[in-house]
Parts: C-alpha cells; structure tokens; sequence
C-alpha cells in the first residue's frame, strides 16, 4: 500500500514519463503542442487522460453547468456517432450522467477504455502511453470534423 505522499510521486512520475515517450514518439514528436485537452475553442468541452487501478480512459468530457447546455452539445454529438468513432473498432462509451469523483461535478463523457491495466505497475506504463497516444489522436481528429458545427449549433442555442 502506498502513502499519500508515495501515491503523489507515483502520479508525478507517471505523467513525467508520459511526456517523456511522447517526446520521442514519431507521430508526436515535432508537434508544438501535443494535445488539444482543454484548448478545444468550445466552452465546457475538453480531452482527458485518466488512469486507475483498473483501467486507463481517453475521453471527451462535456462539463458545462448548465445543464440545458451540456445536454444540448451531448446530443448534438450523438447525431454524429458515426464520425465520432471513426477508428475506434468497438466504439465509444456514451455517458450521458456522469458525477466526477474529485469534484462532484455533473458532466457528459465520451471515452475509450483500456481495460486491465493498473496506474501502479509500471512496467504496464508503455502500454498505457500507447493507448494514449494512439486513442487521443483518432479522439481529437474526429471531433475536429464536427467542431464547428457543434460551435455554430451552440451559438443558436442562446
């Protein structure tokens, strides 16, 4: 069992060396900016990495507080399954409630999952960067295609 303190540097580490293979990895090594995550030019909408004791999850997250909102750019993603997941041989998983567990916030998710795969054993890290690299990518790119569209669908909407 780790303390709290260990956990805290396991996680530093963790994202350390998640950096670090995505600096030498070919797809990724001459971008500027590797990652859209929160800079996705739509309010409330953003890209996450999550790993855990049991899994590891690439996801969009829709986290608008107002519900109506929130919603409204769900099901404005759902018309666009088919290109959301474009690359993604089993799908994705649709969340349309979920509560997040570090801030109890209510939000919509959209996410591919790697099961079996633990935080705590680093020799799985690669694999987990994998899954990241390889995952986000298709993630971003097909959200890409429909970006505006979801932009313009928000703006009539007020």
């Amino acid at each position: 069992m780790y303390s709290k303190e260990e956990l805290k540097q396991l996680n530093i580490n963790f994202w350390t060396k998640f950096g670090q293979f995505c600096d030498v990895h070919p797809e990724l090594r001459h971008k500027k900016r590797k990652w859209m995550l929160h800079r996705t030019k739509v309010k409330d909408v953003a890209f996450r990495f999550e790993a855990g004791r049991k899994n590891a999850k690439v996801i969009l997250e829709l986290g608008s507080r107002n519900e109506n909102q929130r919603f409204k750019a769900y099901e404005f993603l759902e018309r666009y399954k088919v290109i959301m997941e474009e690359g993604f041989e089993n799908g994705l998983t649709w969340e349309f409630f979920h509560e997040r567990e570090d801030s109890k916030k209510q939000i919509c998710r959209i996410y591919t999952v790697l099961d079996g795969v633990d935080l705590h054993r680093q020799n799985q890290w690669p694999e987990i960067f994998s899954f990241y690299i390889e995952n986000m990518a298709k993630l971003e790119d097909n959200f890409l295609m429909i970006r505006d569209l979801l932009i313009e669908e928000l703006k009539s909407q007020n």
